[in-house]
């Protein structure tokens, strides 16, 4: 399968929600890779890599967020895998 690339954006009450560790969580399931951290304007940014099916998935579950999110927003780029991560991590 052909690999593809997922830069996201989220907006809203995401930060002191545990959105990264959901994040993490949800990708380390599916199987994709890439990292997630938090921006210093209150938003959050992914960039994950993996399968398209797959990376759809994880896309609805991140506009749902954690429990105590509260997602008002998701800006979403595609693109082509770069092949350069090996796992999900968090960052900052």
């Amino acid at each position: 399968m052909e690999k593809s690339r997922l830069e996201v954006s989220v907006f809203g009450k995401v930060q002191g929600v545990f959105f990264r560790v959901f994040t993490a969580r949800i990708a380390r399931s599916l199987g994709i890779c890439g990292w997630v951290r938090n921006e210093g304007d209150g938003s959050v940014r992914i960039v994950a890599e993996g399968e398209k099916r797959l990376l759809l998935s994880f896309l609805e579950k991140i506009k749902n967020g954690p429990p105590l999110a509260k997602v008002k927003s998701v800006d979403a780029e595609w693109g082509c895998s770069k092949g350069e991560f090996v796992d999900f991590e968090i960052k900052g």
